[in-house]
């Protein structure tokens, strides 16, 4: 579980957990929440740390999980940030932005994936769920276009899983949020309004971190195989397909 300190991780740990999954908390940098969310969970998982900015991040991350657990069941890609960068900046400042961006949204993403299915090919069967977002389906703003790009790909992945991979019993499942009561979203309220963040969504409230942790639970279970390639829109109707 990849991004597990913050306010959607740790509701997909805790869901998780709740449903008897043993579940390998990954964070960045803060290991106290992680332990806080380990005691929380009753000791149901282990804390990993792993830098997925840095290119080696991602095998060093699975390789201390599949040494916890021995045997794999899931692989949750829900780690994300979202920068900021115009199209008037400089040349070297966007290259910064979009392969930072890339890298922990999409490419640690492709990178666990890949080492999941040949552990799962191993054992016979497993699960990917990855964290997309509306953004990835509608597109965004210009100023983090980055972000909308890496949730499309990793939305474009999740299906070539799950044609490529579904017959051998490794399937995959996309989410795809709209707002959702986070830190960012607070920020974003602050300043620019409740009403200005609303204003799209028909049903007239973001969707809770315990909801998308209910839903990637649900994912998960094996009588939902059939869910295989399918992205599930959170968005409260802001972004209808």
């Amino acid at each position: 579980m990849t991004g597990a300190t913050g306010a959607i991780g740790q509701a997909i740990c805790k869901a998780l957990a709740a449903e008897g999954a043993q579940v390998a908390i990954h964070y960045s940098r803060n290991r106290v929440a992680a332990e806080a969310l380990l005691a929380e969970m009753g000791g149901n998982g282990w804390c990993l740390a792993a830098d997925l900015s840095d290119l080696t991040g991602p095998q060093a991350l699975w390789d201390q999980a599949a040494t916890k657990a021995g045997r794999l069941t899931g692989l949750v890609n829900n780690a994300g940030i979202r920068s900021e960068v115009g199209v008037d900046a400089l040349m070297d400042e966007w290259q910064r932005v979009w392969d930072r961006e890339m890298r922990v949204n999409f490419l640690s993403a492709v990178d666990l994936s890949k080492l999941a299915i040949v552990h799962f090919r191993q054992h016979g069967m497993g699960r990917i769920v990855n964290m997309a977002s509306r953004a990835g389906q509608r597109g965004y703003s210009s100023s983090a276009m980055a972000y909308g790009a890496s949730k499309a790909a990793l939305i474009n992945l999740t299906k070539s899983i799950a044609q490529s991979h579904g017959h051998e019993g490794i399937t995959a499942v996309a989410l795809a949020p709209g707002w959702v009561r986070t830190d960012m979203a607070e920020a974003y309220i602050a300043q620019h309004g409740e009403a200005a963040a609303l204003s799209g969504i028909p049903i007239g409230a973001m969707a809770s971190p315990q909801e998308i942790g209910e839903i990637t639970a649900f994912a998960f279970r094996p009588s939902q195989a059939s869910l295989n390639g399918a992205v599930l829109d959170v968005n409260g109707g802001s972004y209808l397909r």
